[in-house]
């Protein structure tokens, strides 16, 4: 009863402090740490321990699964340069800068003690990064963030266990890199075949509700092999999320689509409330251990402030020459722009494909239409670069919005008992992270409107342009199949001159049949123009949920008649 009873005020809280996040203009994880620490030390509290494999391998799967699932591919595929670097370089580079600071700050640490510490400390946290998403800074960004707090869990963790071994037996470095790539090969792989596969079961099943439940299981069914396996769980889930976030539109129903995004949406809330509520409730728990240990708090509290501003410091001067190498990278592709637009008007005017004067071998239409596909998306490329550029703004959002979360608490608590300097590690993790949460999120915002960084893109008019004509056009190309049918036929021709959306106010069998085939039509040309990078995400997905919102609407009216 008392375990219950914890759970359901556990469940308000999350809920009371979601609407009141709403009200006052707070991030909700900034206000349920606090919750979480005001209620940890009220009298007659007792300590609360969470085991950090819930953390790890319960909770952190299924979050990182659905930001997966919503993240654009192909926003991702573009932003992969960056989010590698941050998760890799980035991680690698400020373990050892803060596990070096550390070690010399307390001697009877070592470096393999100090380099664990910096490893814990690394990694942003992927459900602290849900704060940027409120401050409407553009897209690129928001994918940069998601990206980066996706991935970088593995190479950090990684790290750890490298770490907690150097500090008994000597770990080569070529083992660690080994283990590194394991780790994150194999959990793509797995990833990937338990995507695929996901959607090949779930598209059989009939039952949205059961569908859903499929859904649920997916990022434990990559994540829980993975590890039996040696390679990174957490990696596997965010793999089998992007197979299914990619497929989950062609491969399933719209109800079942629907009935996912309501059900993960609450999933979602309610775990990411519970990791940032337990790690406030955590902090009597982490004094009792560093005060049992005869650890001091203000010893902790000052390597805490040293680490902080070590992992700002050397994340901003890494940024800063990401920038830098985004930008060249952005003026090449500018430069090569005019001459790709040649090549892709010769290749559909049917004319030879030239490269600098030298003639292009395109021997099958295959080969063409690869050429051309590649074609098209380096172009798009370009444009979305130029569209949403990452400069000495948007590179300083994305320096303070690394914040720490629970998953730094958590790995520290992997720490073997008898690992040096244990409970003061645990504190000082505790300490950044919640620091970082409080200081870098609740400033966030007010930095974003001081430096006015590129806003959230808004589709232009010319972009809301060709959408129209693309659906218009597979409305059209469904309606001359039907030609034969004299109300379709008339049909036809009152579309030809509109925006592509048929009137929805009348209805007939003959017509919900055929207005059902070009919603699958214009869903399919949509898909098309995604894979070719045309549009921009948000505008796409705009378009696609307008056609799910119809599609209900007609079957539902379909009923009705019969």
């Amino acid at each position: 009863m008392g375990s219950l009873l914890v759970v359901v005020l556990g469940l308000l809280a999350i809920a009371g402090v979601r609407v009141l996040a709403e009200r006052v203009g707070v991030a909700a994880p900034l206000l349920l740490v606090l919750v979480g620490v005001a209620v940890s030390v009220l009298p007659g509290v007792p300590p609360v321990v969470v085991d950090p494999e819930w953390v790890l391998a319960g909770i952190l799967p299924p979050l990182l699964f659905s930001s997966a699932v919503a993240m654009p591919a192909m926003d991702f595929r573009r932003a992969f340069g960056a989010v590698s670097g941050l998760s890799v370089v980035l991680v690698v580079v400020s373990s050892v800068v803060v596990g070096l600071l550390v070690s010399l700050l307390v001697p009877g640490l070592g470096i393999a003690g100090g380099i664990a510490l910096g490893a814990i400390l690394a990694p942003t946290d992927a459900a602290a990064t849900a704060i940027v998403r409120r401050v409407g800074v553009t897209s690129r960004v928001v994918t940069v963030l998601d990206g980066e707090g996706l991935l970088n869990d593995a190479t950090a963790l990684v790290l750890l266990r490298a770490a907690i071994a150097a500090s008994a037996v000597s770990v080569s470095i070529g083992g660690v890199v080994g283990q590194f790539a394991l780790a994150v090969v194999v959990a793509v792989v797995l990833g990937i075949v338990v995507g695929r596969l996901g959607l090949a079961v779930r598209r059989r099943i009939a039952d949205p509700t059961v569908n859903t439940v499929l859904s649920f299981a997916t990022p434990f069914v990559a994540s829980l092999p993975a590890e039996e396996l040696g390679a990174s769980g957490l990696v596997a889930a965010v793999a089998a999320g992007l197979v299914t976030g990619h497929g989950a539109t062609r491969s399933l129903p719209v109800q079942h689509r629907l009935s996912d995004t309501e059900s993960w949406r609450t999933v979602e809330l309610v775990l990411e409330g519970t990791i940032f509520l337990l790690m406030g409730l955590e902090l009597t728990a982490v004094l009792e251990d560093l005060h049992r240990d005869g650890g001091a708090v203000g010893l902790g509290l000052g390597l805490a402030a040293v680490a902080l501003v070590a992992t700002v410091v050397v994340r901003a001067g890494y940024v800063s020459g990401l920038v830098l190498w985004l930008r060249a990278s952005a003026r090449r592709g500018a430069a090569m722009q005019d001459q790709l637009q040649e090549m892709n008007a010769q290749l559909e005017a049917g004319e030879q494909v030239t490269i600098r004067g030298r003639a292009v071998s395109l021997t099958s239409p295959r080969r063409i239409a690869a050429f051309g596909q590649r074609l098209r998306l380096q172009i798009a490329d370009i444009d979305y670069f130029r569209r949403a550029p990452l400069g000495p703004r948007e590179g300083t959002v994305i320096v303070w919005a690394g914040m720490r979360g629970a998953v730094t608490l958590a790995a520290a608590q992997t720490l073997p008992t008898d690992f040096p300097e244990r409970s003061l590690l645990v504190f000082v993790a505790f300490t950044v992270a919640a620091g970082s949460l409080l200081l870098q999120g609740g400033t966030l915002a007010l930095l974003v409107r001081w430096i006015r960084p590129a806003r959230a893109e808004v589709p232009s008019a010319a972009e809301q342009e060709a959408l129209r004509d693309r659906l218009t056009a597979a409305n059209l190309e469904v309606l001359d199949r039907h030609l034969d049918e004299p109300e379709i036929a008339a049909f036809r021709e009152r579309l030809a001159d509109r925006d592509g959306r048929p009137d929805p106010a009348t209805a007939s069998d003959t017509r919900v049949r055929v207005r059902l085939e070009m919603i699958e039509a214009q869903r399919a040309a949509l898909l098309d123009a995604r894979d070719e990078g045309r549009f921009t995400s948000s505008a796409l997905a705009a378009a696609l949920e307008n056609l799910d919102a119809e599609q209900i609407s007609l079957e539902l009216r379909s009923a009705q008649l019969e």
